[in-house]
């Protein structure tokens, strides 16, 4: 993989073609390198506020990114007026580029290092609801319950899964660490963590399934608990009957 040397110099040519490119006003290092919270590993995020439409600066710097640093593939986010590209370099360097019209170049949170221009004040993005997060968990165990009453059990791991990511999510966000793709879960503490191990999939046989869903369940339930336990009493009873009661054969519907 890159060397962090490499990747510095990288980041100074990035900023270098910034500080020449008429239609950029203004720059900034986000994530964990801009606070010195990275690490060997980080990649590299560069905010960029654009005069004029963020495209056609993004498409230009695409060409040179392939042209210059051998870029191997990118694709894009969509956020709306903003255009957001990743880039894969060779050694596995990532490269998030944002392309912002001036008007949305800005800090939205902690992680923000203004290197030129006159960053806007915004407002910071909204952490997750807990209400949401408590409606994914029991659609997605209804879900895994239903993949495996149709023997669908890939199909049930997946959702299993995708209940406790958003149960690790209710977690962090009770304890105050970061939510957004579990950046924060090796913070949890350790009675938490060794629940959540009891919730992987360990086989896909359907008691092994049924087990790991059950757990799943159980720990989510006692997470929803935390933030509204009115909430928490009507759904624990219906999740236990989704991961207790027996099967009724199999269907091969969709």
């Amino acid at each position: 993989m890159f060397a962090a040397t490499e990747r510095d110099r990288v980041r100074e040519r990035l900023l270098a073609r910034a500080e020449t490119d008429g239609t950029v006003t203004g720059a900034a290092f986000t994530g964990s390198l801009a606070v010195g919270a990275g690490d060997r590993w980080s990649d590299i995020d560069l905010v960029l506020a654009v005069r004029g439409e963020p495209t056609d600066t993004a498409d230009r710097w695409t060409r040179w990114l392939y042209d210059e640093l051998d870029v191997r593939h990118h694709w894009e986010l969509p956020a709306g007026g903003t255009v957001i590209r990743v880039f894969l370099l060779p050694g596995w360097l990532e490269i998030d580029l944002t392309f912002a019209p001036e008007a949305e170049f800005g800090p939205r949170g902690p992680q923000w290092r203004t290197l030129f221009g006159e960053p806007r004040p915004h407002d910071p993005f909204a952490a997750p609801d807990p209400g949401t997060l408590a409606g994914l968990v029991w659609h997605h165990a209804l879900h895994a319950r239903v993949s495996m009453e149709r023997g669908h059990r890939w199909q049930a791991e997946h959702w299993i899964g995708a209940t406790r990511d958003h149960t690790i999510t209710l977690a962090c966000l009770r304890l105050g660490h970061p939510t957004a793709y579990a950046k924060g879960a090796h913070l949890l503490p350790e009675e938490l963590t060794d629940r959540l191990e009891s919730t992987l999939v360990r086989s896909l046989t359907e008691p092994e399934l049924r087990r790991a869903l059950t757990a799943t369940a159980a720990l989510a339930m006692d997470e929803v608990e935390r933030f509204d336990p009115r909430l928490a009493n009507r759904l624990r009873p219906m999740l236990e009957e989704l991961t207790t009661e027996s099967g009724e054969g199999r269907s091969t519907g969709t």
